[in-house]
């Protein structure tokens, strides 16, 4: 079996305190990143979702942000005409964005949840490279503002951590869209923390151009 860890982010995380859940967890997510989700017992999964419940409804609702932007820049690179830096931007980023979804989903399980499924969006207002960009700085910048709102309702400190990771990310997409849009990458000293409801109207706001 290859040494190679199936999800590297899971394997990054370390554990400071010593309490049962967390014990489990960090069980858990050795174990996943090394394995597999299918790797972690149910027996600790449901040891887990006993006290991550409110974690994995904070969990499913940054995957179904993820899965909207990585299906945001698929039908952008079939149908926005990208070319040049934009496009190999766009390319990379959408790999990266699978890559956060797929690994919010494969933490759920590991936690005893559900994955939530992934959101049915039109992407209307995009059709070429201006209306993408501007609709993309739009989603990651509300993407940005969830995972800050989020954060500190998140109770395991592991999970925190990971959305950290992922959070900065999103924060470098941002600000690359920004540049190629003649716009100021970091025009702000904070971010703006966004609670769901303020997400939800971001994100609607972005879809329509």
């Amino acid at each position: 079996m290859s040494g190679d860890l199936h999800s590297p982010e899971l394997g990054a995380i370390e554990v400071d305190g010593i309490t049962r859940s967390s014990f489990l967890l960090r069980g858990a997510l050795a174990a996943g990143a090394m394995y597999g989700a299918g790797a972690v017992g149910p027996y600790v999964s449901r040891a887990l979702a006993q006290s991550a419940s409110g974690d994995i409804a904070i969990l499913n609702f940054a995957l179904v942000l993820e899965q909207l932007e990585a299906a945001f820049l698929k039908f952008a690179l079939k149908n926005a005409k990208l070319s040049g830096p934009v496009k190999q931007l766009a390319t990379l980023f959408a790999e990266q964005e699978a890559e956060h979804a797929a690994t919010l989903k494969q933490t759920v399980t590991m936690l005893g949840g559900k994955p939530a499924p992934a959101p049915k969006v039109k992407f209307n207002a995009v059709s070429d490279e201006k209306s993408f960009l501007a609709v993309g700085i739009k989603l990651e910048e509300a993407g940005i503002g969830a995972y800050n709102g989020a954060a500190p309702r998140l109770q395991s400190p592991d999970l925190l951590a990971a959305a950290g990771g992922i959070v900065q990310v999103e924060a470098r997409h941002a600000a690359a869209l920004r540049m190629h849009a003649g716009q100021d990458p970091a025009p702000a000293a904070f971010d703006t923390p966004l609670n769901p409801a303020q997400v939800q109207a971001a994100v609607k706001r972005a879809l329509k151009g």
